[in-house]
């Protein structure tokens, strides 16, 4: 696999973010380094179809079409910046634990960040763009990732020990602090040469929120229901739905440990904006199906997942502060601003579910 390689590049609206991809030593460096594991694997680069590069912020990712016995097929190359090279060694467990429920990467460094991923088929977003209006379809994938994070509880602490943020419900106020001193320390050093901070990125008007967090993450942790694995994004471009009935939850570099449903918000949203409201309570007893059993009531386990829907906040809020070293102060004022967003809906209204 060469350096010089015609390559597509997508910056998205992020033209000015740095990356290590940008730097020619590290570029060879991964470039060689996935080279060698395909190479293991009886694969090489195809000299029939471009490369795709994907720089964000917060990931490089790169689809290289191989070839190899006879087949011609894609596979992925990631990285992952410090504060979420977590992702590569995380990947790795959950094909060991959950493998019915995950991709089986074909290589991972977990001490770099970097990972080598097969082609996990159709998103699920592209199945639900070919089929009518019907917001059942989210009902399976809800339940089978309902079903995979019960089956991780026993694994909280070996997630923790692979690098796994902690945001156990019990600590969730903490890493709220944090996240406000984070947004204060970005908007105070950016205000003056870029913008004004936004009014919600106030740390005084954030504060103000962490009373009524207290008493919600009390009466969570007092319904009993254990820590296990957040994806904390999971939208229906992060998973894939390779055959009728079965699905693979993947990117993993925004998860957490933490209460498990803190998932059900992002769904819920995506829901909402392509169905409306009224599709959330069906969905939500799907996804509350496989926690049945538990020694909870069904109204217990609605009303912790409306705790959880507000509290889920928290954990994308967090996300937008993991950028590759260097980041810009725009990029970093950008991520603080979304932080701020996403802490601000602790004021908002009860969710709808």
């Amino acid at each position: 696999m060469h350096d010089d390689t015609p390559v597509i590049t997508d910056r998205g609206q992020y033209e000015n973010a740095k990356t290590p991809w940008d730097q020619p030593t590290w570029r060879n460096e991964i470039l060689a380094w996935a080279t060698r594991e395909l190479a293991a694997r009886g694969l090489r680069e195809s000299g029939t179809a471009r490369r795709s590069v994907r720089l964000r912020p917060w990931s490089v990712l790169v689809r290289i079409p191989v070839e190899g016995s006879g087949t011609t097929t894609t596979v992925w190359l990631k990285a992952n910046p410090p504060a979420s090279a977590f992702e590569a060694p995380l990947t790795a467990a959950l094909a060991r634990w959950v493998p019915e429920y995950v991709l089986d990467p074909l290589a991972v460094d977990a001490d770099r960040g970097w990972s080598l991923l097969p082609d996990g088929g159709e998103l699920f977003r592209q199945a639900l763009d070919r089929t009518p209006a019907d917001p059942r379809a989210w009902e399976e994938p809800l339940r089978q990732y309902a079903t995979m994070q019960r089956a991780l509880v026993p694994h909280t602490k070996d997630l923790e020990q692979l690098g796994v943020p902690s945001a156990r419900t019990t600590s969730l106020p903490q890493v709220f602090d944090e996240t406000v001193e984070f947004i204060h320390s970005v908007t105070e050093r950016t205000a003056a040469p870029l913008r004004q901070p936004a009014p919600e990125a106030d740390p005084t008007t954030l504060h103000a929120l962490r009373p009524r967090l207290l008493n919600w993450c009390a009466e969570l942790a007092d319904l009993g229901i254990p820590d296990t694995l957040d994806h904390s994004d999971l939208h229906d471009g992060q998973l894939f739905n390779p055959e009728p009935g079965r699905f693979t939850f993947f990117d993993w570099g925004d998860a957490a440990v933490s209460h498990p449903f803190c998932s059900f918000l992002v769904p819920a949203g995506r829901v909402t904006e392509r169905y409306g409201p009224e599709a959330l309570p069906r969905l939500r007893d799907a996804y509350l199906e496989p926690w049945t059993g538990t020694g909870r009531t069904s109204k217990e386990l609605r009303h912790a997942l409306t705790l959880a829907g507000r509290l889920g906040v928290i954990g994308r809020a967090v996300s937008w502060g993991r950028h590759f070293p260097g980041a810009s102060d725009e990029t970093r004022a950008a991520g603080a601003a979304e932080s701020a967003r996403w802490l601000r809906q602790l004021s908002y209204e009860e969710p709808p579910f």
